[in-house]
């Protein structure tokens, strides 16, 4: 049975959650502010974390990037109210997985927890290569000629995504909707700047590059 670790300050919402989950074979565990949410992912060691943004004691923010910092690697859904100011790329670069905005039906978060739960199980327990690269993806790190290469949650994720779909001619559209998890974003721009950074840190030649290829007026393609 799957553990859940459901962070969230209002008592209605964490149970209608807790009975959702449970109904669906996932074991809930409830946690009322951050600091009781950070500690119990750690000590607990869920498979799955469901956090608010705006927390008592320690915000859904800090908890994302403290797990992220401790090499924790646990699947983050953050869940945000309709008025709250979403910076989407900031929840990529902190580290989590998807996002919901409240109000939200219960057959929504459960989809989305189920599609996370499968990228994360898929991963696990990979090594993968190209050229003088390596990605370990049950540890979410990258080394090239035998040295660790520093990147960020939205970096590691866009490689990720090529490594997973090679040789396909990939729209901004697919990527930004697959990598960053929702229909649509405001800026398409987004992409070509993780592009680069993955051209800069893995290819031989960043301005000639033989990996990660512009298809114009498409998008991208990956070659191993």
């Amino acid at each position: 049975m799957q553990t859940v670790l459901v962070i969230d300050d209002d008592e209605n919402l964490r149970e209608t959650i807790a009975v959702m989950l449970e109904q669906e074979g996932f074991r809930p565990v409830p946690a009322a502010d951050g600091k009781d949410g950070f500690e119990k992912a750690l000590t607990l060691k869920p498979d799955m974390i469901l956090v608010d943004l705006r927390l008592p004691l320690m915000t859904g923010t800090e908890i994302c990037k403290q797990l992220r910092a401790a090499k924790i690697q646990t699947p983050i859904i953050v869940m945000s109210a309709v008025g709250d100011e979403i910076d989407k790329v900031l929840l990529l670069e902190i580290g989590a997985d998807d996002y919901v905005v409240k109000p939200f039906g219960t057959r929504e978060l459960l989809a989305r927890i189920r599609a996370v739960l499968r990228r994360a199980v898929a991963d696990a327990r990979k090594v993968l290569h190209f050229s003088d690269v390596e990605v370990d993806v049950e540890r979410r790190i990258v080394t090239r000629k035998g040295e660790e290469v520093k990147m960020t949650p939205a970096e590691y994720n866009l490689l990720a995504y090529f490594l997973h779909n090679p040789d396909r001619a990939l729209t901004r559209d697919m990527i930004l909707n697959s990598v960053w998890g929702y229909e649509s974003f405001p800026n398409t721009r987004t992409v070509d700047v993780h592009v680069v950074k993955l051209r800069q840190k893995l290819e031989p030649d960043a301005s000639v590059p033989k990996h990660f290829l512009t298809v114009h007026g498409v998008g991208y393609r990956f070659i191993p």
